[in-house]
């Protein structure tokens, strides 16, 4: 049972008691104001919301004009030997670049190609501030290359035959890259793995990365209630001093006020009740609980996107859920959490900083929401995922179908039993609590079924050698969005302090 929830006997002696002390603190008069709603606060044709600051990209050509000598060797391999070539060059790359940033999923600032011919003037290019630098080592040396990547590394793109031959397409060696499982090296920048030769495609993915490496690093999040850990105290010092996180602290006093003073309000309320209108109009929504609960779930949701709007972020965790919250809101924080993941915020239950780090990185990585989830012991290659908070919009664009139903161990409020496809492709971030370890995981989905356990839940197909995640249950939270990101997951791994074990290949 995850932590923000309880025994049924246990849930209701709580919500006696927070209900009274909910009863003494908003009395009328006592709520703090709140700034109006618009009609579009929430709007479900919205498009998805593109989180996180641009990458800017810095390209960069490398090339040396050679000089002829008679009856000897003065040129090296490459197409790239005249001015007139390198001109035909730099618009090249940059119709490459222009092109996958149309494409990109993510928000790329393409700066113009900068030609370096020395190193010296390769040095210089750092001075752009990019995010992430892509030499293109037409010719030149090993000494210009080296000055071309910035200190923390950079990317390396090389022709074969997307364009003219490149010198550095041979020349490239572990004399100039680091080997995989190399730490830092001030005479080798880059690493094998930063090589792409001719697929942009190849390019794009490790600049998706990076992107979320730049948004996920120094994030700010709102904990509602306070951050923790589950089974380990030392989770939000942890991700402060790891990956320098911004946690916004918000009291549930303050809570308490706003809510009060929301459901004490006509005109908001009716807002909600247009909302719920709304959104059981949605196709394939069913509702089997009370509709005040929803109606209720999405005053929650207004207070949620108030908070956010004050603390200025676009990730949300909320403590002692079922203690605390439920009594002050008259409802369950399941569907207003997946309200606010299927707008394109990040938000999470629980508070659980061993957990809510993954999902952060997730979330800037795939542009899609991510389902924080409970795991189960595997057994037969089959885990199953559950939780009371699925969100249905998990692919950015459509609405899964859903059953609003009760929050499963209350009997209480709303909460969302999602139906996702069966043989959709998911991708699984598990960490090791706070060993600066996470364990990735690739499956399918086989079943959406019911049992009697929290409300959204899958039974998911792992892929690769299964047994492994035996030596891997911890009663811990996972992270799950749709698709194979793997391969960006492992490339960021060693940007963001941590490491990773792949059970399915990455």
């Amino acid at each position: 049972m995850c932590q923000c929830c309880m025994n049924r006997r246990e849930f209701l002696g709580v919500t006696t008691v927070l209900a009274a002390a909910g009863a003494a603190t908003m009395a009328p008069g006592a709520f703090a104001s709140t700034p109006a709603w618009p009609e579009t606060l929430w709007n479900p044709d919205r498009a998805h919301l593109r989180l996180g600051k641009p990458l800017r990209v810095q390209p960069v050509l490398m090339y040396r004009i050679p000089v002829r000598r008679e009856m000897a060797s003065w040129k090296s391999w490459g197409g790239i030997q005249t001015q007139d070539a390198a001109a035909e060059e730099v618009n090249r790359i940059t119709a490459e670049l222009s092109g996958l940033a149309n494409e990109a999923d993510f928000a790329v600032e393409m700066l113009p190609v900068a030609r370096v011919t020395t190193p010296e003037e390769a040095a210089k290019v750092h001075e752009s501030g990019a995010d992430a630098t892509v030499v293109y080592p037409a010719t030149g040396s090993g000494s210009m290359l080296q000055a071309a990547l910035p200190e923390t590394g950079g990317l390396i793109f090389v022709r074969h035959k997307s364009g003219p031959v490149y010198y550095w397409y041979e020349a490239l060696s572990v004399r100039q890259l680091r080997k995989d499982g190399e730490g830092p090296d001030p005479e080798r920048r880059a690493s094998v793995q930063d090589v792409v030769v001719d697929d942009t495609q190849e390019l794009l993915w490790r600049l998706r990365a990076l992107y979320a490496v730049k948004n996920f690093m120094g994030a700010r999040v709102v904990a509602l209630g306070g951050p923790q850990g589950k089974y380990v105290d030392n989770a939000p010092e942890f991700v402060r001093e790891r990956f320098h996180f911004d946690i916004v602290d918000v009291s549930y006093e303050d809570l308490g006020a706003r809510i009060g003073s929301v459901l004490a309000d006509k005109e908001k309320m009716a807002l909600c009740e247009r909302w719920t209108d709304r959104y059981l109009a949605l196709p394939n929504t069913t509702l089997e609980t009370e509709r005040a609960f929803v109606v209720n779930a999405f005053a929650l949701y207004g207070v949620f996107k108030d908070i956010l709007a004050e603390a200025g972020a676009e990730l949300f965790t909320i403590n002692e859920c079922m203690s605390t919250i439920l009594p002050m809101s008259k409802t369950t924080a399941c569907l207003t959490l997946g309200l606010l993941n299927d707008e394109g915020y990040a938000a999470f239950c629980e508070s659980d900083f061993v957990i809510v780090p993954a999902g952060i990185f997730l979330r800037y990585l795939c542009g899609k929401p991510v389902f924080m989830h409970n795991s189960t012991f595997p057994h037969g290659g089959v885990v199953t995922c559950a939780h009371c908070t699925g969100p249905r919009r998990m692919d950015g664009v459509h609405y899964d179908p859903v059953r609003v139903m009760t929050h499963y161990e209350s009997e209480y409020g709303a909460a969302p039993k999602v139906e996702i496809p069966v043989g959709q492709e998911l991708t699984f971030i598990s960490p090791e609590f706070t060993t600066g370890r996470w364990v990735g995981i690739r499956g399918v989905v086989e079943d959406n079924p019911f049992y009697e356990i929290c409300r959204s839940q899958q039974d998911v197909r792992i892929h690769g050698d299964w047994k492994k995640l035996m030596n891997e249950v911890r009663d811990s939270h996972w992270m799950m969005v749709y698709g194979d990101y793997l391969k960006e997951v492992a490339y960021a791994a060693p940007r963001i302090g941590i490491t990773l074990d792949c059970i399915s290949e990455a």
